[in-house]
């Protein structure tokens, strides 16, 4: 049996003084005791404890060129321009390189208070978009990165057939992505040992109406329900304006309105972005169980649009938050400009807090694990029996957070850090991962994460 003690922990009913953690060797908490005595010998945790931040949407390869597309390439810069420069990127990974990209992200992740990844991941084949020789390649090349770094992991493989609503051909820079159905549920089979022997979880990720067109869309959630009933599907949906009027102009019907009248939308679903609703659809949509994967610096760097986050949460909506495109890596600063955009929106503050949780951080953060936990279909929904031992300790001499309580470090963690990191360690299913801020593989990974960087940018 393994230990911690905790003077201040937030616990899915709110915060709890001193208290004592157990897990088995599984890294599963087993008693979750407030108001305890600290036993003689244990450890005891550096400053107040959180549940680990489960990130509900990457794409991990995308890391490698945060901060390259901020320039202006057309005379109005969109989503749709950048998308192109990003294809430019993607047809140039090899397995090596994604391997030490992610490697790199999943150590960034961990440093930052993320202990979960759902990796929507979509380059499947060689450059010249044939398949490799194990089908599997970047797929194991992925888990292979979230095992080194001991990172839990949600893979989900992405069924990409078309360009377009209509069933467009595929572009020859999308022949990387291309699957069939059959071949999608194939692939999900080879994986399976994989995943199992390293505790990951496998999904599907149809990556977007405009991408699977209708009967695909059927087949693939059929499949997949006949292989795993539980296993989470993911979607892109509403991201972007045109998406929405594309889709109508295909369907006379708007994405999300679309995809709930024509799937079996229910808990195992994500719907990423979703940021184009109408009111309606935000009753819908939230009336299903799904949850709403919301990444705010993403969506930002894109000029996505505001996710209208009270309207979800009159509908008793569930989410969570994801880092995307890697802009940022920082599981505080994706709730800070989530809560940052609702009050630009709205021109209030505190807009995420609730009667429960007046705190708005306290609240989100409770929120966001729920809702991840859902997405990633583990065991990671808070620190309470039953759950992983996915724990962040924060630090309580960082200079943010000393001689504050343990609610308003959470606030200062969140709200007033100042990119100075204050978390000091992390556990993944009881395993120490961050001490003292940093990851054992810290200095190699970033080593090898630069070389692949420049690597895949160098001129031909």
């Amino acid at each position: 049996m393994n230990e911690l003690f905790v003077p201040n922990a937030l616990l899915p009913t709110g915060w709890a003084r001193n208290v004592l953690l157990q897990w088995d060797g599984a890294g599963r908490l087993c008693t979750v005791t407030p108001e305890a005595a600290v036993p003689q010998g244990t450890p005891v945790a550096p400053g107040p404890v959180l549940p680990g931040m489960p990130n509900l949407h990457s794409h991990a390869f995308q890391r490698a060129f945060a901060g390259l597309t901020e320039y202006r390439g057309e005379s109005q810069d969109s989503f749709w321009s950048w998308r192109n420069l990003m294809y430019r990127f993607a047809a140039r990974i090899t397995p090596e390189s994604l391997e030490a990209i992610a490697t790199w992200l999943y150590v960034e992740m961990l440093e930052a208070g993320y202990t979960s990844v759902c990796e929507f991941h979509y380059v499947h084949h060689d450059q010249d978009g044939t398949p490799y020789a194990d089908d599997a390649t970047l797929s194991q090349a992925l888990l292979r990165a979230a095992r080194n770094a001991g990172m839990g992991i949600t893979l989900l493989p992405v069924l990409y057939q078309t360009s377009g609503f209509g069933a467009k051909p595929p572009r020859a820079d999308q022949a990387r992505f291309i699957r069939s159905t059959d071949n999608m549920l194939s692939l999900l089979e080879r994986l399976t040992p994989a995943a199992q022997a390293q505790g990951a979880v496998l999904g599907l990720a149809p990556h977007s109406l405009r991408a699977v067109p209708p009967d695909s869309l059927a087949a693939a959630v059929q499949g997949l329900t006949a292989l795993n009933p539980e296993a989470r599907i993911h979607i892109h949906i509403a991201e972007q304006t045109q998406e929405v009027d594309d889709c109508i102009a295909w369907s006379g019907q708007r994405p999300v309105q679309w995809l709930l009248e024509h799937a079996p939308v229910d808990e195992r679903w994500c719907l990423v972005h979703a940021t184009h609703m109408t009111p309606q659809e935000y009753a819908d949509a939230a009336r299903t169980g799904a949850v709403a994967g919301i990444c705010p610096t993403t969506e930002a760097n894109l000029g996505d649009g505001i996710f209208d986050m009270p309207l979800w949460l009159q509908h008793g909506g569930r989410w969570g938050v994801g880092s995307d495109s890697h802009a940022c890596v920082n599981a505080a600063e994706e709730l800070l400009m989530l809560e940052y955009g609702q009050r630009l929106s709205l021109r209030q503050r505190n807009v995420l807090a609730n009667a429960a949780q007046p705190e708005v951080a306290t609240a989100m953060t409770l929120q966001a694990v729920a809702g991840g936990s859902q997405a990633a279909g583990r065991a990671i929904g808070g620190i309470a029996v039953g759950q992983q031992a996915d724990l962040v300790a924060l630090n309580a001499q960082h200079v943010a957070l000393r001689d504050l309580p343990a609610h308003s470090m959470l606030s200062a963690h969140v709200f007033g850090s100042h990119r100075t990191s204050a978390i000091d360690s992390v556990w993944v299913a009881g395993q120490r991962r961050i001490a003292a801020g940093r990851h054992a593989l810290h200095d190699g990974a970033a080593h090898a994460f630069v070389t692949a960087r420049s690597a895949t940018i160098a001129p031909d």
